[in-house]
C-alpha cells in the first residue's frame, strides 16, 4: 500500500471518528439527560449531518 494511501485512510479514519464522537454525545444525551439537555440536540444534529457529509464526500473524492 502507497504512503500516500495509507494517509488518505488516516485521514478519512479521523473524519469517521469525529462523526462518531458527536453521534455518542447525541446518544449521551438521549440516555442519560434528555430532559435537562434536549435543547442541545438541534446543534448536534446539525454537526453531526455536516460531519458524515464529510466522511462520505472524502470517500467518494479518494475512492476509498
Amino acid at each position: 500500500m502507497s504512503e500516500e494511501l495509507k494517509e488518505k485512510k488516516r485521514e478519512f479514519a479521523k473524519y469517521k471518528r469525529l462523526a462518531v464522537e458527536i453521534a455518542s454525545e447525541i446518544h449521551d444525551i438521549v440516555e442519560d439527560t434528555v430532559w435537562i439537555d434536549h435543547m442541545k440536540m438541534p446543534e448536534l444534529a446539525e454537526k453531526l449531518i455536516v460531519a458524515v457529509e464529510r466522511v462520505n464526500k472524502f470517500k467518494v473524492d479518494n475512492n476509498l
